[in-house]
Order: structure tokens, then sequence, then C-alpha cells
């Protein structure tokens, strides 16, 4: 009796877990993503150990091919670029409700890193995200904005952004494995 008691308990695992497999589990074990914009390829590095819930969220982003196609729709120069908003305008996210800001004061902002956009409220990051042009002109948004990201590789091509009069896009964003 106990042997089919465990035989059956380990045929309702087998059965149980391929239900039970959520999409955040299928997505693949890497901490960088590619997007390759209109003015060329930025290798980005992901951040989870500061920000899980936002990498999180990116990650099921680029899974979702959410972000390929997508304008930047505000760029200021020698400050940032600004991106993840399907409706161009600044206003809009992705079908998953606002995140909680993950504040860090362990890393500050610089060339080069990523941080989630959002209104008054430090709770409503959603999907937009931008990149800090210099070390400089983002310090002030330290411990004020979440991180969850840092260009390690394009940030020329960030850098070009809108700079030819015309709104630049993400073509593609992607895992690099």
């Amino acid at each position: 009796m106990t042997k089919l008691l465990s035989a059956l308990a380990a045929l309702s695992l087998m059965i149980a877990v391929p239900f039970s497999v959520s999409a955040q589990e299928t997505m693949p074990a890497t901490d960088t993503i590619k997007m390759t914009l209109s003015t060329g390829e930025v290798t980005i590095k992901l951040l989870p150990e500061i920000a899980p819930n936002h990498v999180k969220r990116v990650q099921q982003l680029v899974q979702d091919k959410f972000y390929d196609g997508i304008v930047f729709h505000r760029v200021i120069p020698n400050f940032m670029a600004q991106s993840g908003d399907p409706t161009g305008t600044g206003t809009g996210g992705s079908k998953y409700g606002n995140l909680k800001a993950e504040f860090t004061k362990e890393r500050g902002f610089k060339k080069g890193t990523v941080g989630a956009a959002r209104t008054n409220d430090p709770n409503t990051a959603n999907s937009q995200f931008f990149i800090c042009h210099t070390d400089q002109s983002c310090a002030h948004l330290n411990g004020q904005y979440t991180i969850w990201g840092q260009v390690t590789k394009g940030m020329d091509a960030v850098d070009k952004v809108n700079k030819s009069g015309t709104k630049d896009k993400i073509l593609k964003a992607e895992f690099v494995k």
C-alpha cells in the first residue's frame, strides 16, 4: 500500500509540474538584452540584484516582443533618451500593472544607466525607461528612480537617437545568450 501511495504521489507531481510552470520561469536565464535601434545596437546588462521586479518586467516585455518598433518619444540632449511607450506619447504602458519603486543608494545614475520612467508617484513604473547620456546629467535622480540596467556596449547608438530630426526607435529587443 505504501508503494502504491508513493507511486501515485510521484505521478501526481509529474502531471502537475508542467501546468504549474509560469511564463516567467520559461524565460531564458540571461542577465543581458540587446536592443537594435534605428541608430545601432545597444547591449544592456540587467541588474536583478538591485531591482528584481523591474528586471522581471523587462524580461517579460522582451519575451513578449513589446519593445519591438517602439519610438524614443522623449530625448533631452545631454540628459537622457526615453522609450517604452507603445503610444509614442509618454502616457502609455504595457498590459501589466505598475511596479513599486526599487530605489537603491548602493548604485547611482551615470552615463548609460537605464532607469524606470514613472509619474510623480514613485510606484507607477510600468514599461517606460530612460538611458542617461552623461555621468553628471542624471546624478540628481539618485534614490528617486529605479535603476534596472546599464549599457555595456553601444552607447554611441543611444547618443545618436533623434539627432537627425526624426523619431528613432527600437527595431528589436532580444535576449543575449
